[in-house]
């Protein structure tokens, strides 16, 4: 292939895997705002359709883990093309589906495909783009989901207002059809390991994570001694031990113990459950708070919450655009010293008076900058201190930690919000010092992250078929 195909294949690569990214974070946003109408429309309670989140998350989360190591082993491509052609099919059922159960089933469907596409979009790029320009590359994949989130908002709440729930839906068929066909491209010469990871430790692990995330979500709900978290607890507890024990075991185990072998790996994992936890504290809770405390209706407290996400995502587009190259312990602890400066202050001057021009806006801006920072941190301290036939798994792995931190957050803001007594907004500026201590906490993680990764050679269909000596982990395990 000539240096001007490689360069074209690359950065068809990104676009593509930007644009799926984009696609599986924009339907986990834009659908809060469809909740009401269809409570509405099929004549249900909004406890009951609350599940149209949940049935995506759930799947979502349990399953990003297991499919990182299969889209090493069949192909980033293959994989990522197989999760953005279900996407686009179970988004077809939601649009026109004629009964709360057929949504449901779909939503779930959405969310599977959702953990199929996510870390197997960065394992391609990761996989296509040479090493001198992963950083930039994970900072515009990074974006994606920025973007997403600042969109979904805006987009979701003009759609239902002017249209019909059923049309946010409709928004993924026309990228999910160009993603399938300009993707199969990608499917000639792609590296892969042909070998598939353990099935059922991949089920034992998708059925931890999913109870776990079930379990921390349910639990302000229906109390943390009730049967449904009891359950979901034992499950987890008893599903993660059985993991654990094939991992040891398997040769091609789903849950890949040898990458914690890498510190900054292991590290970045750490993190990244810290960083879960207080990223989904804050979006819920500014949410809760706006529509709460100030008054604002779901589209204007949406709307109030997009220019953070914004600031995210011109930050994880330029950060890769800097003179100086920032390393990962940088972006990590200075990224997320900055959300902590953001929401004490927010947790010290918050009131009933709203003040979006003179506090929110400023504080959130600081927050983006932040949280930009710290996602592209993370994200590159995990990716890039495997070898590149591990880029999918790594991502995949991180992912999950992320999403099971972002669980124990939001059952921890549903306590809180619950419990603490006070007038006006004391409750809430509780959560935001708990934000804070989180986020420092994930701020001093970051200081034991390694300055820079090494460079990692560019993946080569001999390399997978190096001896097994010479296919071990980059990083501080040699």
């Amino acid at each position: 292939m000539t240096p001007s195909a490689t360069t074209r294949r690359a950065s068809l690569a990104l676009l593509l895997a930007c644009a799926g990214t984009f696609l599986s974070f924009l339907d986990a946003t834009v659908t809060n705002l469809a909740v009401p109408p269809i409570a509405d429309d099929f004549d249900v309670s909004l406890t009951t359709v609350s599940w149209v989140a949940t049935a995506y998350v759930i799947p979502f989360a349990a399953l990003l883990a297991p499919a990182g190591p299969l889209a090493d082993a069949v192909g980033r491509a293959r994989l990522f093309l197989i999760g953005v052609a279900v996407f686009t099919a179970s988004s077809l059922l939601i649009a026109v589906a004629p009964a709360l159960p057929v949504l449901l089933g779909a939503r779930a469907v959405q969310g599977l495909a959702a953990a199929l596409l996510v870390p197997a979009s960065l394992g391609l790029v990761l996989a296509e783009i040479p090493a001198e320009r992963r950083r930039a590359a994970i900072g515009m994949w990074s974006a994606a989901g920025a973007l997403a989130a600042a969109a979904g908002p805006a987009v979701g709440g003009v759609m239902v207002e002017v249209l019909d729930w059923r049309a946010l839906f409709c928004l993924n068929l026309p990228v999910g059809c160009w993603v399938l066909i300009a993707g199969r491209k990608l499917l000639t010469g792609e590296s892969r390991t042909g070998e598939g990871p353990d099935l059922v430790g991949g089920l034992l692990l998708a059925l931890c994570i999913g109870s776990a995330v079930y379990g921390l979500t349910q639990g302000p709900d229906h109390g943390w001694t009730s049967v449904h978290v009891s359950a979901a607890s034992g499950v987890a507890v008893l599903s993660g031990a059985a993991t654990v024990l094939r991992a040891l075991r398997h040769p091609r185990p789903a849950l890949r113990l040898d990458l914690f072998h890498s510190r900054s790996f292991a590290v970045a994992s750490g993190v990244s459950l810290a960083y879960g936890a207080a990223l989904f504290t804050t979006m819920l809770l500014g949410v809760l708070f706006m529509t709460d405390a100030w008054n604002y209706s779901a589209l204007e407290a949406g709307l109030a919450m997009s220019p953070a996400a914004l600031v995210t995502a011109v930050v994880g587009i330029g950060i890769g655009r800097l003179p100086v190259a920032l390393t990962p312990r940088t972006m990590v602890a200075g990224g997320s010293a900055l959300v902590a400066a953001s929401t004490a202050v927010l947790a010290l001057l918050i009131d009933t008076e709203p003040r979006f021009w003179t506090l929110w806006l400023p504080t959130g801006t600081v927050m983006g900058v932040g949280v930009g920072m710290a996602t592209v941190g993370i994200s590159s301290a995990a990716a890039l201190s495997v070898v590149p036939r591990h880029f999918a798994a790594a991502t995949g792995m991180v992912m999950a930690v992320r999403q099971v931190g972002g669980g124990l957050g939001i059952a921890a803001t549903a306590v809180i919000v619950a419990e603490v007594s006070g007038p006006g907004a004391q409750p809430y500026a509780a959560v935001y010092w708990l934000a804070t201590a989180v986020n420092l906490a994930a701020a001093v993680g970051g200081l034991a992250l390694r300055l820079a990764p090494p460079p990692l050679p560019n993946p080569a269909p001999p390399a997978d078929r190096a001896p097994a000596a010479a296919r071990t982990l980059e990083g501080d395990q040699r």
